[in-house]
């Protein structure tokens, strides 16, 4: 079923001489229980898009869509009813944990302080269930760590209470946004793991948000890849690792790290050139000057998806082609 659907999300802001837009037609569908992934270089919209679920933008941006969450149109929704939507409906997992605590308050604090606001708890109340979340995010000794300044936990402490803090009214949705950014990576594979456990204790869907296809990969049913503000593939994650239809995507596949059997790093080349910025971006496939497949053609490109196999859709018409000559190349 259903819990999430985005069509049609376009997301502009002002900018010298008109406007500029950074997200362009983005739809996107979460079910409910499931984990889905948004991939994609900084940049290419993945963040704001994942905002525009809470309408968590700032004041200048241009936004519009249909965005229905359980059947709600949110876009609809007043300003007490986002409110509550966003602290009952859907938590948040920021990128940077530390610059979202308030650096004076302690860490136990602003966990009951949540407590409060959103589930009218009294003070004792609050300051018991925020002990118990810690500890539900395997944060060892809570009553001592309730009186932590942020400052005072590593990176994977902080991140840990930011995930009691997004989780702490049940909600239906999680959005983590890049939850394993300048972790090691032990403590990705501790984070990875705690979110899912959490998933499957409060049955509710996630949507994450990384850079790192290998992160999807290992956590996601579902992903949709975005680039210059497009979704330019999407499908279910072991097809779309199985047999990536757009260049961009074979591109990020091919630049993850492996290890060889004899235990060497092996370092991959990455993609030539550097992401666009929204200004830069024009007509046709926003791509196509770092793509090895391109031809004069896609300059005229739309950037609609289409299917080419069983849920499984690209942005890119000539993927026969592409996959043909990689096939031959690979032989």
């Amino acid at each position: 079923m259903s819990l999430l659907k985005i069509e049609n999300l376009r997301i502009a802001f002002p900018a010298r001489g008109g406007i500029t837009e950074v997200v362009r037609g983005v739809n996107l569908e979460v079910h409910e229980g499931e984990t889905v992934g948004l991939v994609g270089e900084s940049g290419s919209g993945k963040s704001l898009s994942c905002r525009s679920i809470i309408r968590l933008l700032p004041s200048h941006a241009q936004m519009t869509a249909n965005v229905h969450f359980d059947g709600r149109d949110v876009m609809a929704l007043s300003r007490k009813a986002i409110r509550d939507h966003r602290a009952h409906n859907v938590g948040m997992i920021f990128q940077d944990p530390f610059s979202c605590f308030n650096p004076t308050k302690r860490i136990g604090e602003q966990v009951a302080e949540t407590l409060r606001v959103n589930a009218g708890m009294d003070k004792s109340a609050a300051r018991a269930r925020a002990i118990e979340l810690l500890a539900s995010v395997e944060i060892d000794r809570p009553e001592q760590r309730y009186r932590a300044f942020p400052h005072e936990l590593s990176g994977g402490m902080r991140q840990r209470v930011m995930i009691a803090i997004a989780i702490s009214a049940g909600p239906r949705l999680l959005i983590a946004d890049e939850p394993t950014t300048a972790l090691d990576v032990t403590t990705q594979a501790q984070i990875l793991k705690l979110i899912e456990q959490r998933r499957r204790d409060l049955n509710m869907a996630v949507l994450l948000v990384s850079h790192d296809f290998g992160v999807i990969a290992q956590a996601c049913q579902r992903v949709a890849v975005m680039y210059g503000g497009y979704v330019v593939e999407a499908g279910p994650v072991d097809e779309i690792c199985a047999r990536p239809q757009h260049p961009y995507t074979r591109a990020l596949l091919e630049s993850i790290p492996s290890l060889e059997s004899a235990g060497h790093h092996v370092r991959r080349a990455g993609i030539p050139g550097q992401p666009p910025t929204a200004g830069e971006i024009g007509p046709g496939c926003p791509f196509a000057n770092r793509c090895a497949f391109a031809r004069p053609e896609c300059a005229g490109v739309d950037m609609s998806l289409e299917v080419v196999g069983e849920a499984h859709a690209t942005a890119c018409p000539f993927v026969r082609t592409v996959s043909a000559t990689s096939e031959a190349g690979g032989a």
